[in-house]
């Protein structure tokens, strides 16, 4: 029968064990106050005196009983663990020495890991609950980010399609949004039609503005020609002074006409940079073409023409701004050659690139004036040499500095590069690189 004072122990000690802790406190009475043995005084939950045996023999048999002493000895708390026979919970074992005048008392603490406030005390910690629903809460928000990451770059891609499909003229308004799955790019899509719809109405105005102006310019200028006439043939031709004035009126006239077909053409040329088509263009026959409408100027000028053409040279490009690039630097070659001399026009292509090469035998550029000659209105064409005389009316930009200037602007937008070298016997050589199309 327990004795008030153990019931109060074990009351004590039941306040700390409802939550599935299984508490035991043990004495060891101090030296001289009897034998050296440890005593079992209290239990929660509690075991009566005919369970006690039982205890002590499962503590002996677990190892505990042996640790006490050690415990007592260098005044140390030590941990033992173990699992239930069938191997299903693992049982965690704490001993507390306590030292005091009467002897030296351990609290035996014992809870099953996978119970006592559902902790990972004792175990491995990938095998802890907590971790295991944090890597599948991690695992989702992984699987959540990939389908988030893929549906964006989806979209981007569309977006990207979309826009190739429009340079190519082969799409239709609204296309961004009419292409756009996402809901949160929405906004973005209507943004980006807007911008192709301002673009192309900034293109559209400034081809009729470019048509209003030259119409309103070549009206006053024609009458002003037409009002010549009768004054021409009342002068008198030995009236050397009168004849004068009549020739730089006529040659005024007809530098100003120049002047409005060639800022005519560099609109219309500008407003191909930001909404003409960008299609498949078979190179190859385009320069050719060029260099058979230039046949009858090269002949009166006596110069030579060579040509190396690759086949089927492919470039995405509008066909357009091509020509002008190529009437350019054609005019630029034919101007500085001399009669008789040659003009090498080659075109070779790799995988990656077109390169086309017009290379003439005229003077020439200083070596720190060839990065400057595909500025805007830079010239060093001297007085005695003379521009090409043909139809075209953007070889007169030409010679007012403009006509590498808008080689290379056309050149860059569509994604080349042009450079100018001086050539070992002489002469000039104008390059021009394009991305190849190889696509069907």
């Amino acid at each position: 029968m327990a004795s008030p004072a153990q019931d109060v122990l074990n009351a004590e000690l039941q306040k700390y064990g409802a939550d599935g802790t299984i508490l035991k406190l043990m004495l060891q009475p101090a030296a001289g106050q009897g034998d050296r043995a440890f005593y079992y005084l209290a239990s929660a939950p509690h075991v009566s005196a005919g369970q006690v045996g039982a205890e002590l023999d499962e503590l002996a048999q677990r190892g505990i009983l042996k640790r006490l002493s050690e415990s007592c000895i260098w005044d140390s708390t030590a941990e033992i663990r173990y699992r239930q026979p069938d191997g299903t919970v693992e049982i965690l074992t704490s001993l507390i020495p306590i030292k005091t005048e009467a002897g030296c008392w351990v609290l035996v603490s014992a809870h099953a890991t996978s119970e006592f406030l559902r902790t990972s005390i004792g175990r491995p910690y990938w095998q802890t609950r907590e971790v295991r629903i944090a890597a599948l809460i991690y695992l989702i928000l992984a699987v959540v980010t990939v389908l988030v990451a893929v549906s964006i770059r989806r979209s981007l891609r569309r977006f990207r399609d979309v826009a190739h499909e429009i340079r190519e003229g082969r799409i239709g308004e609204y296309a961004f949004s009419n292409r756009n799955v996402v809901p949160e790019l929405s906004s973005v899509a209507r943004d980006f039609d807007r911008l192709v719809l301002d673009l192309r109405r900034v293109a559209r105005d400034m081809r009729q503005t470019a048509e209003d102006n030259a119409h309103a310019f070549k009206t006053p200028l024609a009458t002003i020609q037409s009002a010549l006439e009768p004054i021409r043939r009342r002068v008198p031709a030995d009236d050397e002074r009168s004849q004068r004035a009549l020739t730089i009126i006529d040659s005024s006239v007809d530098r100003l006409k120049a002047m409005v077909n060639a800022a005519q053409r560099l609109e219309i040329n500008t407003a191909d940079l930001i909404d003409a088509p960008r299609r498949r263009i078979n190179m190859t026959q385009l320069v050719g073409d060029s260099l058979v409408h230039y046949r009858e100027v090269l002949a009166g000028r006596r110069i030579r023409l060579v040509r190396r053409l690759d086949d089927n040279v492919m470039v995405r490009a509008g066909a357009g701004m091509l020509e002008v690039v190529l009437q350019n630097i054609l005019d630029n070659a034919i101007s500085f050659s001399a009669p008789d001399s040659r003009i090498i026009v080659t075109l070779s292509a790799t995988a990656e690139v077109a390169d086309l090469r017009v290379e003439d035998e005229g003077p020439g550029v200083a070596a720190e004036r060839l990065d400057r000659i595909f500025e805007r209105y830079f010239s060093v064409r001297p007085k005695l040499v003379q521009p090409v005389e043909t139809d075209q009316a953007v070889r007169s930009a030409e010679n007012a500095g403009l006509g590498l200037w808008i080689v290379r602007r056309n050149i860059e937008a569509l994604g080349g590069r042009v450079t100018a070298s001086n050539r070992m016997g002489g002469g000039l050589c104008i390059r021009v690189t394009l991305p190849c199309n190889t696509a069907g």
